[in-house]
């Protein structure tokens, strides 16, 4: 068990062995030396939010060059051949203040921090890239050792850079481990579970048995609202709607979908943790080249270079993806697949920065990243059958299994968990139709928002 976070109570990065229902922790890097932080860092030189915006970072990099990857392991991290590190502190303020950098770190990379919001230049995306390079060079050594000292053939990886899905793509793809299970909630929510699992474990001395399969079943964790109450809220509020039945909805929404349509999808119980997996989703056509500008700027209000991930039926994947394993979580980035890629795109080693975003790159261009990579969600009956069957008929219909998946909120937003703030959320953007349920809702048919006009003053931007 790999655990790599900016920090816990002390430890910022552990090393455990489970063996039936207990860990035994073998090694530990403890604060301030923090891969989490460092990356948190660059986070907030880049000019976006600590603890929210290390994301942004992660996918501004493939704009970027590696040019101070160098710079930064000469400066400021130094990292031996089995993973452990330490900090250059000089280079820091986050022990002693809320700075996370010193002046001596902008003095290193030719001027102080970029400003929230304000244009990003070359040197944001060069950095972002130098330090992605890091942190899978870092994660990349921490495991090798993991598997060479401990002999294990399964990993399991938790703390918030688990969530960089870029570096968690370059492990399996490299087979340092015959099977990674990451887990979904790996930030701080996941401490939860965490938790309680210690005490029953550890406390209780319950004894844990191995499951086969996906003992987390999607992580559909969360509050689920029945037809009944979903109705009653619509009429109550007077808003109009069709019932259609599970097959004819799924056959009008994928026919609204192959027109250009922009969908909310509520169902079932909301997911645990920080991605959108099928239950509480905004969807689009991943084959239409203007859904990830249309997505970013009408429906999310968001920084445009920002990509979005792909849904795929889990039998498909490799179809589309290079990628032979599942990726239920939405926590493995793989390369598009060689024979999807577009046969007339531009030469894209010409163009520099976020020029790269305007070429269409595959088949599926709305969740092709600029360096041909995708977030993917494999989609399986088991876990989720109402997304995976509207899958299979957009596919039927349509001969394509994959569509455009991003969360169900708005820039700053929290995922809406209520029909209520599903429909809120929908009135407020460009998304053409809802479906709650059963229920399907369009725009086009709903009397605007009263007194709504200063809605997204609501929550600060992330």
């Amino acid at each position: 068990v790999l655990t790599i976070d900016g920090v816990g109570e002390w430890a910022t990065t552990s090393l455990s062995l489970g063996r039936d229902n207990s860990l035994e922790v073998i090694k530990e890097i403890k604060f301030p030396h923090s891969l989490g932080l460092l990356y948190s860092a660059f986070t907030s030189f880049t000019g976006f939010k600590v603890n929210s915006g290390e994301y942004k970072m992660m996918g501004l990099a493939p704009y970027g060059e590696p040019k101070y990857v160098d710079k930064i392991l000469d400066n400021l991290i130094e990292v031996c051949d089995d993973g452990s590190f330490r900090l250059n502190m000089e280079y820091f303020d986050f022990p002693v203040s809320n700075r996370m950098t010193s002046q001596r770190f902008a003095n290193l990379f030719g001027g102080p921090a970029r400003h929230p919001e304000s244009e990003l230049t070359q040197r944001e995306m060069d950095l972002s890239r130098s330090m992605q390079e890091v942190t899978e060079l870092v994660v990349g050594r921490l495991a090798r050792y993991a598997r060479q000292s401990t002999g294990m053939k399964d990993l399991c990886l938790a703390g918030g850079v688990a969530l960089n899905c870029v570096a968690n793509g370059k492990l399996v793809r490299d087979k340092v481990f015959d099977n990674i299970f990451i887990q979904p909630a790996a930030g701080d929510a996941g401490g939860a579970l965490g938790a309680a699992l210690g005490v029953w474990h550890k406390y209780l001395g319950k004894p844990r048995t191995a499951k086969t399969g996906d003992a987390m079943r999607g992580s559909y964790l969360g509050p689920k609202f029945s037809d009944a109450q979903v109705t009653k809220f619509l009429d109550s509020e007077q808003i109009r709607y069709t019932q259609l039945s599970h097959h004819e909805l799924n056959e009008r929404v994928a026919d609204l979908l192959n027109d250009g349509a922009v969908v909310g999808w509520f169902q079932g119980r909301m997911e645990f943790g920080p991605r959108a997996l099928g239950n509480r989703t905004i969807l689009g056509d991943a084959r239409h080249p203007d859904m990830q500008k249309k997505m970013n700027l009408k429906i999310k209000f968001r920084e445009g270079f920002r990509p979005f991930a792909p849904a795929v039926l889990a039998e498909d994947v490799s179809d589309w993806f290079d990628l032979d394993t599942s990726s239920p979580y939405m926590l493995v980035v793989a390369p598009v697949a060689q024979h999807r890629h577009s046969k007339d795109h531009a030469d894209m080693s010409k163009l520099f920065g976020i020029d790269k975003l305007n070429v269409v790159r595959s088949e599926i261009p709305a969740v092709t990243h600029v360096d041909f990579s995708a977030r993917v969600q494999t989609v399986h009956k088991e876990t989720n059958p109402e997304f995976h069957e509207l899958l299979t008929v957009f596919k039927q219909r349509h001969n394509c299994a994959v569509l455009l998946n991003t969360s169900f909120n708005v820039r700053g937003e929290p995922p809406v968990c209520t029909p209520q703030e599903a429909y809120t959320c929908f009135m407020r953007t460009d998304m053409d139709y809802l479906v709650i349920g059963t229920m399907l809702l369009a725009k086009s048919e709903q009397p605007a928002l009263a007194h709504d006009s200063d809605w997204q003053k609501e929550f600060a931007l992330d």
